[in-house]
């Protein structure tokens, strides 16, 4: 406990440090944004004041130095304006200003950039600069938003990254627990099966010891189950409508006769890849699910039909319904709605469905008070 606080501490320093650190460069970006802007305002400044001496030379005056300041403008956009037509203009674009759209738009946007100097050449006669900001001026504008942008991105993939490990910790610990069970189970398992084969020689009825070794075998293949987790399941062309109906027809003699069982079965066989043992385990999640929904009483069905190459096994209930918001939920780790459940026999169904067997889980239908319908969809195997 001690070592969890710990890293939690450590966790939380880590994230105030990246947020003071992110604080920082922010800040820093922004002044020396603010330096930029205001050197620009004074290179506009001195432009401003050379267009007036310019403006106001005579064939005595020395020019050499307005002019330099001119020409030593390569990035900063600059519209001369003189009641308010537009004198000239200058890093821009030519086409721009010949179209007086496109000349008004540009005016428009340097104003909104930066506060326009005023140029008073002559008592009671003035010209206006206006100038907007220059690309590095923009580039270095635009930069906190990319990097914030940058720093979301790598929260993301860390976040991704911890999430991912987190989940596969979680799989490599149940996949562990699941086959230690699959263990302890043997042991006592072995030993009932000798214990049958004595109740045999002691002349008990025929049809106890053999309801026993049905409960034997049973465990048996929940073993199996359980030993399979966390492994790659060898798959078998086998005829799912024979394989479930055998897991369905079984669940149905341990159940109570509250619940009307019920099933419509093509009378062809229908091969499928699958592993056996795990997709009885899929059908019993499925039946078990559907009986709790149904409180212990109501009517079940399995319908198994063929569309095309895709065989659909539909379980239907009459249980008390999921809301269409909780459709996808309820396939994920950790949801339920019983008081004593841990969330796994749906989420295991959806694992074993879907990264085993290729196939596709889903909520076909349902309506709260009146039940529903979670239907399986497996390919065909095509005929060797």
């Amino acid at each position: 406990m001690f070592f969890s606080e710990r890293r939690n501490t450590t966790r939380w320093i880590i994230i105030c440090a990246s947020f003071l650190i992110i604080s920082l460069i922010l800040w820093n970006t922004y002044t020396f944004f603010q330096i930029f802007k205001n050197e620009e305002r004074l290179k506009m400044n001195l432009w401003a004041n050379a267009q007036k001496t310019l403006i106001n030379a005579d064939e005595n005056s020395d020019v050499e130095l307005p002019l330099q300041i001119f020409s030593n403008n390569t990035s900063i956009p600059i519209i001369l304006t003189e009641k308010d037509s537009i004198i000239s203009a200058i890093n821009i674009d030519e086409s721009i200003i010949k179209d007086k759209k496109g000349a008004i738009s540009i005016l428009n946007k340097l104003k909104r950039e930066n506060e326009a100097i005023v140029i008073e050449y002559a008592p009671g006669k003035h010209q206006e600069l206006y100038y907007g900001n220059s690309e590095l001026l923009n580039k270095l504008k635009y930069y906190p938003v990319a990097l914030l942008l940058i720093i979301f991105l790598f929260a993301g993939l860390v976040y991704n990254f911890y999430k991912s490990t987190k989940m596969a910790t979680q799989n490599k610990l149940w996949a562990g627990m699941a086959k230690e069970t699959a263990h302890q189970i043997g042991t006592p398992l072995s030993s009932l099966i000798g214990w049958v084969e004595l109740l045999k020689t002691e002349n008990i009825d025929e049809s106890i010891t053999s309801e026993i070794e049905k409960d034997i075998e049973r465990l048996q293949t929940i073993t199996d189950r359980f030993s399979k987790i966390g492994s790659t399941p060898v798959l078998e062309n086998k005829d799912i409508v024979e394989e479930t109906l055998n897991t369905y027809d079984y669940l149905q003699s341990r159940f109570s006769k509250q619940v009307n069982f019920s099933s419509q079965m093509p009378k062809t066989p229908i091969m499928v890849m699958i592993n056996p043992i795990l997709h009885s385990w899929t059908i019993e999640n499925l039946v078990k699910n559907a009986i709790d929904a149904m409180k212990g009483k109501g009517n079940l069905t399995l319908k198994i039909e063929q569309d095309g190459n895709i065989v659909k096994i539909n379980v239907s209930d009459t249980g008390i319904g999921i809301p269409k918001n909780q459709f996808k939920t309820i396939f994920e780790p950790g949801f339920t709605t019983k008081k004593r459940g841990w969330g796994l026999g749906l989420s295991l169904t959806k694992r074993i469905v879907e990264e085993y067997h290729s196939g596709k889980i889903k909520v076909l239908q349902s309506e709260v008070g009146k039940g529903t319908i979670i239907q399986l969809n497996y390919k065909v195997n095509a005929p060797s």
